[in-house]
């Protein structure tokens, strides 16, 4: 239970203030401070508040000497410019958060001698700097025991309008520092849903071009094959050739549904209709194919993940690998094409197969491309077994 409210929290976190490594990039300079003030949308909530800093300053001209006077003046003018880029240093990482509340802190610390009781006006404004700086499972506990602690104190030196100013102060600064935290987070709401705007788009454009290699490229070699063998057979074996023309009118209406299935996302690539292709399309070229005759039961996205590894696998081997014979195995959690070819060349081009290694992670599983001169065989395993 402790560590789901700690995983919940900082979760809450990063939503608030980012990923670390945005707050960690923040530069920690005035200019930068401002525009993680503007950014966080709590700069206009911190501004007004400032007035209430007349309080204490008019205290000290009416009963401290005026030299006094003159550096309280000063100190609380340094406080307020603190206090007021409190909200941009809201979005910086908790080391640079803390010491900025310790610098506030101190600074107040520094004024007793000057104020005396009249600095316990000054707690709405520390009580806000717990909320805007300090983690939630922090900032509530201290920042009612200083409330409390101001209480007392106020209490004891007899001045009430403190006491009266801490318990405003509580509920203001917890419903400002709830106000700005909204704020950034709509923020960074907005933020996150452009990225995974972004991110989906690209995401969108690898799995058009994956599939587009997947689906036409299978069948652009297909149709070559076809092509190229109806050539040879047109005058020696015109009904061959026939049989091979027929064959690429079917191809060409596959791909052009698969181009229209890949635009739209609804491809349907199967592992059965993939080894029923491939022991086709190898028997064309001439490549013996050993091939499953039943399949055990396979889940749909299992049997489309699968299908996608045997045509890329069977494409490969005609394109590339002078194979003499081809074999295809297929079990619950795993698929192999495997072929007695050349091997893959040093330095080739393998996109196909980067992206077919990519939809297999996608899908928890992992590619094993295993090549030598005897051979090439390509498992995809999922599962317990990856």
């Amino acid at each position: 239970m402790t560590s789901m409210r700690t995983r919940e929290a900082i979760e809450r976190e990063t939503w608030v203030r980012g990923t670390e490594a945005e707050a960690a990039a923040r530069p920690v300079t005035p200019r930068g401070i401002l525009r993680a003030a503007k950014e966080s949308g709590g700069l206009a909530f911190s501004i007004p508040p400032v007035l209430f800093i007349m309080i204490p300053v008019v205290f000290a001209w009416t009963q401290a000497p005026a030299r006094a006077a003159l550096l309280v003046t000063v100190m609380l003018a340094l406080y307020a410019l603190l206090f007021v880029a409190t909200s941009g240093i809201g979005l910086y990482p908790l080391r640079i958060r803390v010491l900025w509340f310790a610098a506030c802190t101190l600074l107040l610390l520094a004024m007793i001698p000057l104020l005396g009781p009249n600095l316990l006006f000054m707690v709405m404004f520390q009580a806000m700097t717990h909320v805007l700086l300090l983690p939630w499972r922090w900032a509530l506990p201290s920042m009612l025991l200083m409330s409390l602690t101001v209480v007392v104190l106020a209490f004891v030196l007899d001045v009430p309008i403190a006491a009266g100013l801490a318990v405003m102060g509580t509920v203001m600064s917890w419903g400002i520092g709830y106000g700005v935290r909204q704020q950034m987070l709509q923020e960074q709401l907005e933020a996150a849903q452009q990225r995974n705007a972004v991110l989906a788009v690209a995401a969108e454009r690898e799995r058009i071009g994956r599939d587009l290699h997947d689906l036409v490229g299978h069948s652009l070699t297909s149709l070559t094959i076809s092509a190229q063998l109806a050539r040879r057979l047109l005058d020696s074996d015109p009904e061959a050739a026939r049989i091979q023309l027929e064959h690429i009118e079917v191809t060409v209406r596959q791909a052009l549904a698969d181009v229209r299935a890949t635009a739209s996302g609804m491809q349907h690539v199967r592992a059965a209709t993939e080894i029923a292709s491939a022991r086709t399309v190898l028997g064309t070229v001439g490549i013996q194919a050993e091939v499953p005759t039943a399949l055990p039961p396979l889940h749909d996205d299992l049997a489309e993940l699968f299908g996608f590894v045997i045509r890329e696998g069977v494409t490969n081997i005609v394109r590339h690998s002078r194979a003499t014979r081809a074999e295809i195995r297929v079990d619950e959690n795993s698929v192999s094409v495997e072929d007695d070819g050349v091997g893959i060349a040093q330095g080739a081009e393998r996109s196909g197969l980067r992206g077919l290694e990519a939809r297999v992670a996608l899908a928890g599983g992992r590619l094993e491309v295993a090549s030598s001169e005897t051979g090439t065989r390509v498992t995809a395993v999922m599962g317990a077994t990856s």
